[in-house]
């Protein structure tokens, strides 16, 4: 009810900006000027104007008209509305939708109100007043670090879009003018080539797109049929939620473009692919993708140019919203595989037309519980011949779990038999021995690299058990709050390992301990939260009296300081098992929800009992927090150089406490006891609410 209600206020919008553009045209005419009695047309313009920019009008012009973009007439408009207090109010209805559409997720998938993205989107939205929430929004969807964090929430994709359209007066799904795609043939890892499928079969192909997960790399692969015919097999993976595409297209706008029209840099990119690899023209193509890769590939069976030079044979899109879109070629087979709890491919039970981004028809009842005799949909109708369309209901609810291929690949397995049996007949002519393999890495030269130039590093695999990770590990849109305690050093020292030569520094009489939380809203190794405690401590060979205080002159890479990390609860496996293997640190998993963005810092953990909470008082601006981390790893010290790039600020600690409660978890809560700080105020406060930063390979020292 909550969607079907937002799309209709949704298309009221869009009517009033509209008729927004019809009377700001109107108003340009020159046939008011030229009338016959000018004081007429005087009042007429008043009138007009007045309808546009007034506070019980239309509100400021909604952008572009059919005699071309806003030029200087509309700026002016635009100036007096605002000099009159209005919003547009084909804005204002729209953000009523959005928050329609906001609340239905929630209903949905209560799991998504902690995520950073759902967070920036309803603080913006849920301003006190109206016209300031339309700020705050348009803000947010024109701030391309606060996008990624937004990434996240696919289900809102395609709302997103439309409402910036509304915003701004234009539209962006009638095309990628512009857009730029490229594609490069690169060569695979053995340990992954060895990996890849050697037979064609459907699960084969969505393992290999699960092997070149979302690093911007694709597959094209020549299969040898049954009747000794070469094809080819095209395979498109797609987007991670919060992490970053660097200059490859598959991104958030990306997403957008995918959805709500036939033309983005990842279609580009894939024709440009296929054009590269030698495809004979007429030759049979096979083409499968998962998520925006489902997309992608049935954008492009849907040009009719690729259809003309390639006879695309099946298009199989898993975990992608496919709508009622029409291949070009009324021969090509189309599949899908939906999960009714996967807000990706079903984000309205449908899939709006291009160019009307939106306004999705509800074609699927709710998803009942999952049951043995009724888990699929499969049989194609009457009114959709050549489609076969699997729907189901699947295990477990929770978002982003329901949208991973992997979780995928098994319910076909186990769940879905006759599916894939069926889905694997028709791939028969693809049912042969892989003959040749190239994978592609795609490009976009429209836009730099994420986080450039400070984040365009070299990088280097290292093996952890959860697959190898890229160090140093880079984070695109972070913020932080670092709460720093005079403590006693006696009590530090006992904290830190029996080794002579960790001895915290001292700072006068006292030591100092830093409680850290971070709230890693965009990285390499995904969206995560972290709280950690630290002492500072001395140089491992040869300490000196004020070398905490020379440290802050020098870079980083050559302080003999540093913190020694004490605790460490992390979100996310990847977090804790990069943080145990690489960097040396104590980690643990742990739930930990923190917001650092506003004035107003919380964070809590109900494993920990942990609550850090409080206002910052008036700031004064500190360089950057580049900083050295030790850890150990069995009988050696780990060290680590963390370098950041943001607006930090450093704060009174008057107004920000840290309570404890009376069962909170070891190890954190028993140092925080023993240091004297479990419910004690800092003496300072370090806070960033938006920020870069890359931590590099531990380096093993001999201590």
């Amino acid at each position: 009810m909550l969607r079907g209600c937002a799309r209709e206020v949704l298309e009221v919008a869009e009517g009033i900006r509209a008729v927004a553009e019809r009377t700001a045209t109107t108003l340009r005419a020159s046939g008011l000027t030229a009338a016959r009695r000018p004081r007429t047309g005087l009042a007429a313009r008043w009138a007009l104007l007045r309808a546009l920019t007034g506070g019980q009008g239309l509100g400021e012009p909604a952008g572009t008209t059919a005699d071309g973009p806003r030029g200087g007439v509309a700026r002016v408009l635009g100036a007096a509305g605002r000099a009159l207090g209005g919003e547009s109010l084909a804005a204002l209805v729209a953000l009523t939708s959005l928050r329609l559409r906001v609340a239905a997720v929630l209903a949905d998938h209560p799991e998504l109100a902690h995520a950073p993205g759902m967070r920036l989107l309803t603080r913006a939205v849920a301003a006190d007043r109206d016209r300031d929430a339309v700020r705050a929004l348009r803000a947010l969807l024109h701030d391309r670090t606060a996008q990624r964090a937004l990434s996240g929430l696919a289900p809102l994709i395609a709302e997103l879009l439309a409402v910036r359209d509304v915003l701004d007066g234009k539209s962006e799904t009638g095309g990628a003018a512009g857009a730029e795609g490229g594609a490069e043939a690169v060569d695979l890892a053995d340990q992954r080539r060895r990996t890849l499928a050697t037979e064609g079969s459907f699960l084969g192909f969505l393992r290999n797109i699960e092997v070149l997960s979302t690093d911007g790399r694709i597959l094209v692969q020549n299969v040898r049929g049954p009747d000794g015919v070469v094809r080819y097999v095209l395979q498109a993976p797609g987007t991670a939620p919060g992490r970053p595409r660097s200059d490859a297209p598959q991104d958030l706008v990306g997403a957008w473009r995918d959805l709500c029209g036939t033309d983005s840099p990842y279609t580009r990119s894939l024709t440009r692919a296929v054009a590269g690899h030698g495809i004979p023209r007429g030759a049979e193509l096979a083409l499968i993708g998962h998520g925006e890769g489902g997309n992608a590939v049935l954008n492009l069976a849907q040009d009719e140019e690729f259809c003309r030079t390639y006879r695309v044979t099946h298009v199989i899109a898993v975990g992608s919203p496919a709508g009622d879109r029409k291949p070009a070629d009324p021969r090509t087979w189309v599949a899908t595989v939906t999960n009714q709890f996967d807000l990706v491919a079903a984000p309205d039970g449908g899939r709006a037309a291009p160019g009307a981004c939106g306004t999705a028809v509800d074609h699927t009842a709710p998803a009942a519980p999952a049951t043995p005799a009724d888990h699929t949909h499969p049989a194609p109708t009457p009114s959709r011949p050549g489609r076969y369309d699997v729907e189901y209901a699947g295990p477990s609810r929770e978002f982003p779990l329901c949208h991973r291929l992997r979780e995928y690949i098994e319910h076909l397995r186990t769940l879905l038999p006759v599916a894939r049996a069926d889905i694997d007949e028709a791939l028969t002519p693809y049912r042969g021995p892989v003959v040749r393999t190239q994978a592609y890495r795609l490009q976009d030269h429209a836009h730099p690299p994420a986080g450039h130039p400070f984040l365009t590093l070299a990088t280097a695999p290292v093996r952890t058990t959860v697959g190898p990770v890229d160090v140093p590990v880079r984070y695109y849109d972070s913020a932080a709050a670092h709460l720093c305690f005079p403590v006693d050093p006696d009590a530090a020292r006992s904290l830190l390992p029996d080794a002579p030569w960790l001895t915290p520094s001292r700072l006068g009489r006292r030591a100092l301990a830093v409680l850290s939380v971070h709230e890693h809203r965009c990285t390499t190794i995904g969206p995560y939260t972290e709280i950690a405690l630290s002492v500072l401590v001395d140089d491992l060979w040869r300490p000196r009296p004020h070398d905490a205080v020379t440290d802050l002159l020098r870079r980083v890479d050559l302080r003999r300081t540093g913190r020694y990390v004490l605790s460490l609860a992390v979100t996310t496996e990847a977090a804790r098992v990069v943080a145990r293997e690489i960097w040396g640190q104590p980690a643990l998993r742990m739930r930990v929800e923190a917001d650092l963005t506003g004035r107003e810092i919380r964070a809590r953990s109900q494993d920990l009992g942990l609550a850090v909470e409080g206002r910052l008082g008036p700031g004064v601006r500190c360089p950057d927090a580049d900083r050295a981390l030790y850890g150990r790893r069995a009988t050696s010290t780990v060290r680590t150089l963390v370098r950041a790039h943001g607006g930090l600020r450093l704060h009174p600690g008057a107004g920000v406490r840290v309570r404890l409660g009376t069962a909170a978890a070891e190890p954190l809560a028993g140092q925080l006891r023993r240091l004297g700080i479990d419910a004690a105020r800092p003496l300072f406060v370090l806070a960033c609410p938006q920020f870069m930063a890359h931590r590099g390979g531990g380096a093993v020292l001999a201590r």
